[in-house]
This record gives C-alpha cells, sequence and structure tokens, in this order.
C-alpha cells in the first residue's frame, strides 16, 4: 500500500519521532542525554519500509535543541497521536511499524545509562501513552459509527468548507450514539481531528461552575438568595447582588473582559484576543491572571445597572462564583470540582487548568490570524494561559465527557429536583428564543419545544453543548480554526450551530450566537 504524505505529514512523522527521543534525552539530563539522544536516533535508523524512508530524511531533530523537557513534551506527545492517526487513516501496518519503531528507539535510549532515572521512565509511559491515544480515539470512531448517518458525516464536511480548521460532532438518542469528524487536526496536515480529543470548552465552564454552586446549596453551604458580601466581604460587593444573580448574570457587575453597550460605545476591561488588544493578548498569552486581580478590575468599573434590574452577561459572576466556591469549602476549585462532579461522573478527559498552558493529548490544535507590518501571519495557540478568563471559561473537555454531564446534569443524577428546575429556570435576556436560567441558556425553537444549552469559544477552539430538558438527547461539538482580532469566524460559527441543531434536533431554529467566553 502507498501511502500519501504531504510535506507537513512528513514532518509531523519526524517531529514525532525524532521528538520522543529528544524528550528521552532531555528527561534523562542527569545522566548522559547525549548518548541516550544517540543511541535512540541509531533505533531509529533501523527503521523499515515506507516509514523508515520518511525518517532517513530528517535533521535529527535540530529544531527542538535547547528547549526544555516542558516545551518539546506540549509539541512532541500531541505529535506522536497524530502521526499515529494519520498512519491509521491509511495504512494500519505502517501505523504498527511506526509505533513498534519509536517504542524501541524510546527502550534503547533508557540503555547505557549510570543509574535508573524515574524521570527517563515516566516520559517512556508518556510517550506509549501518546502513541496508544490514537488506538483509543479509533475505536471511538468504530463503536460510536455504528449507526450510519451519512447526512451528518456531510454536515460536518461541508461547515468545514465554511471556514472551520476542523470539526468533531457526537450525538446520543434514541437510535443511539454516533460520533465523527472533519477537517484536519492541524493546518496543512490530513489527519481528521480526533473524534473524542481535547478542546478548550470556553463558556461551557459556566455551567460546571453553576452546578457546584447549586451542590453547595444543597449542602446547605450556601443560600441561593443569600447577599454575595456576606461570603465575599473583602470585595466591598453590593449588598443587594445574591448568589442567584451571579448565576443568572442579572448582578449588573461590569465585565473584566469588556463591555460593549447598545449605542456601540465600548468600556474595555483587560486586553482580550478580539477588537484592538488583540495582538496585545497575543503577545502576552502566558501572562497570569489571579481571579481576585480580575474581580478588582470589575469592581473599579461603574456597574450596567442596579442588581437585579436587567441581564448582561459578565464573566465577573462567575469568577466570583469561583471565589464564593473556594471560601466557603475552603478547597480549590479544582478539588471542588474534582470531589462533586469529575469524579463521580468519571470525567477522566476534563481539566481545570487555572494557570497552566497545557492542554491533554490528543487534541486538535488552535490558530491566531494577525497582520504585522502589513503581512498577514497565523501563529499556533494551542498552548495559552487561560487565567485570563478564569472560571468564566477556562476548561478543558472532550465531546463524550461534554455529554456525560450535560446528561446526568438534566437526568437528576447531580442536583436535587427543585435546584435543577431552578437551574432551567428562564430568565428573560432580550436575545430572541434564548433566555438564562443559571449557567445555562433555555433555547425556545420555532416549534416551541425547548433545548437546555451552552455553547464556549477559547481563541481558535469551540465547544458546543445542547440537550432536550430530560438529558435523554444530546449534541456536543468541537470545533477547530483560525481566529483573528475580528472575530471573521463568528458567522460562520452560528451558521454552523444552525446547521447541526436542524440536522440533530429537526429544530428550524436559527439560533442566535451566544455570549461566549
Amino acid at each position: 500500500m502507498t501511502l500519501t504524505l504531504s510535506d507537513q505529514d512528513k514532518h509531523t512523522l519526524r517531529i514525532a519521532a525524532y521528538g520522543a527521543v529528544s524528550l528521552m534525552a532531555a528527561a534523562g539530563a542527569a545522566g548522559k542525554p547525549n548518548k541516550i539522544a544517540a543511541n535512540g536516533s541509531i533505533a531509529l535508523g533501523s527503521a523499515t519500509g515506507l516509514i523508515g524512508h520518511v525518517l532517513a530524511d530528517h535533521p535529527k531533530g535540530k529544531d527542538l535543541a535547547g528547549a526544555s523537557v516542558a516545551e518539546i513534551a506540549d509539541r512532541v506527545l500531541p505529535a506522536l497521536t497524530a502521526a499515529m492517526n494519520l498512519l491509521k487513516e491509511q495504512d494500519p501496518a505502517e501505523a504498527d511499524n511506526f509505533r513498534g519503531t519509536v517504542v524501541i528507539a524510546v527502550e534503547t535510549a533508557q540503555l547505557h545509562q549510570d543509574r535508573p532515572s524515574p524521570a527517563t521512565a515516566e516520559m517512556a509511559r508518556k510517550i506509549t501513552e501518546a502513541l496508544d491515544a490514537a488506538g483509543a480515539a479509533t475505536a471511538d470512531s468504530a463503536a460510536a459509527t455504528g449507526q450510519d448517518r451519512p447526512h451528518l458525516q456531510k454536515a460536518l464536511e461541508e461547515i468545514v468548507e465554511s471556514g472551520f480548521v476542523g470539526l468533531s460532532l457526537r450525538v446520543h438518542d434514541e437510535r443511539g450514539q454516533w460520533a465523527g469528524s472533519a477537517g484536519a487536526a492541524e493546518l496543512g496536515g490530513s489527519a481528521k481531528p480526533p473524534i473524542n480529543g481535547h478542546v478548550r470548552i470556553g463558556s461551557n465552564t459556566k455551567t460546571f461552575t453553576a452546578t457546584l454552586v447549586l451542590q453547595l446549596v444543597a449542602e446547605g453551604k450556601v443560600g441561593l438568595d443569600a447577599p454575595v458580601a456576606g461570603y465575599l466581604p473583602e470585595f466591598g460587593l453590593d449588598e443587594r447582588i445574591t448568589v442567584r444573580m451571579l448565576l443568572q448574570h442579572t448582578s449588573g457587575l461590569f465585565n473584566f473582559t469588556g463591555e460593549v453597550h447598545a449605542d456601540g460605545t465600548i468600556v474595555p476591561g483587560i486586553p482580550i484576543p478580539y477588537g484592538t488588544t488583540g495582538r496585545q493578548w497575543m503577545d502576552n498569552r502566558f501572562m497570569i491572571y489571579r481571579p481576585q486581580e480580575l474581580v478588582q478590575l470589575a469592581l473599579s468599573k461603574p456597574a450596567r445597572f442596579e442588581p437585579g434590574t436587567g441581564w448582561s452577561y459578565s464573566n465577573t459572576n462567575y469568577v466570583l462564583a469561583r471565589l464564593l466556591i473556594e471560601k466557603v469549602t475552603g478547597r480549590s476549585y479544582a478539588e471542588q470540582m474534582q470531589r462533586l462532579i469529575l469524579g463521580p461522573l468519571g470525567l477522566s478527559g476534563t481539566v481545570v487548568p487555572d494557570t497552566s498552558p497545557e492542554i491533554p493529548a490528543p487534541h486538535a490544535h488552535a490558530y491566531y490570524r494577525y497582520t504585522d507590518a502589513g503581512e498577514h501571519k497565523t501563529i499556533d495557540i494551542t498552548r495559552q494561559n487561560p487565567s485570563w478568563i478564569s472560571t468564566g471559561g477556562d476548561m478543558i473537555s472532550t465531546t463524550q465527557d461534554l455529554h456525560t454531564f450535560i446528561s446526568a446534569l438534566l437526568g437528576g443524577k447531580l442536583l436535587p429536583a427543585p435546584l435543577l428546575a431552578e437551574m432551567c429556570t428562564p430568565h428573560p435576556t432580550g436575545i430572541p428564543n434564548m433566555d438564562y436560567g443559571l449557567g445555562v441558556f433555555v433555547v425556545t425553537t420555532d416549534d416551541g419545544d425547548t433545548l437546555i444549552s451552552h455553547n464556549g469559544a477559547a481563541v481558535g477552539h469551540a465547544a458546543l453543548m445542547y440537550s432536550t430538558p430530560d438529558g435523554s438527547k444530546t449534541l456536543t461539538a468541537a470545533l477547530n480554526c483560525v481566529d483573528d482580532a475580528d472575530l471573521s469566524i463568528a458567522a460562520a460559527f452560528q451558521k454552523a450551530q444552525h446547521r447541526l441543531l436542524n440536522e440533530v434536533f429537526g429544530t428550524g431554529q436559527a439560533d442566535p450566537a451566544q455570549p461566549t467566553g
């Protein structure tokens, strides 16, 4: 069988293979890194078949020289998964050959060390996991596509053609489950996005956060209609602002990512990827913000309205919700999320990153386009510090975990019935056919049906999450794209939502773009 590989595909294979050796050498620096690298490279040089020809033409990973272990790992581990995915698509035998070659190189790299190294053993484990992640994705694909639905696959391909790099979709309904993907995991590559890859889910984080707060309400630790100032006195909040108002976006608090008023006036907050601060955000995308800092900035600006007298989407509400959780429980937000939601539901693919820029493999890549001295440039921004948005939209998940979460939530497995009813009670937003509950949008279709939803965008990544009110029918999706300061992808994003809703729920609902974070 002949492999059809683009130059980018070949580069991915070489970076993956030689990068694995570089990773072992960097991790084993306390031993003999040069010897480790040499041993591993010799093993790669013995590769046979078509893969051998590809690996033979490589400058021995010079572009990774001098990088830290973390930098090499972030580049190489996803490349290993991507390499296995693109090979499995075309020639499973060559995929097995590649895996075996890399494993032998990794084992050979560990030979002749002065002493056993826990660091290299751990890195060898991560490399093997990255190689096998592709197999897991392939198995997931085979299981999920047991129900053949060509109209869904066609919809994915047409949506990608409208301007996205890649898209993966998961549907659970009365016919079972279906999952598929289209487009590419990386610009210039041929491997599709992993069907159950990790994605930055943006404002879907708000649904997780609201659920966590309501669970604390159920435990009697928080009062839904109690003043937030009683829990967080250090901020001098308006005593009229209640916990419910935070979750419902009716507090009136300034949005620290900036406000756009009805007359078009913009009041800036922190630098964000969009508008006039796009370049500043991009250049400082690894900057660390603490949640208290974001809240203090918001409180330094005038409120949009008196508490409880209007509706305005504000990320500030959900950062305060995080701080409330931490104050009441004495534990970090991540610990509480693990205790009450991720652990009980087995959401092993969901991550609360805090200030970490990393995203687990496998994942599709996110991009950002900008202009420099009149020249258009596009960079990979998959790694970025999400603390600028905090619990307004920082979490990472998968389409499977999003399905499991929203289905369990609406199925009554996370909240008592009265609190779930409160969560899904619509409050007017001024957006046609879209009201807001407590951490969820309540969408009314043209047919008069109701969907519970939240979507999110996270600069080059986006996630969709829709369900019937009982959790029995769900749509979850992950998109990767080239983003820019002008939000050029916004129209295509809105059309993609509309198309997928029509295909899955048959609603005919032209879903307005939800505010995202």
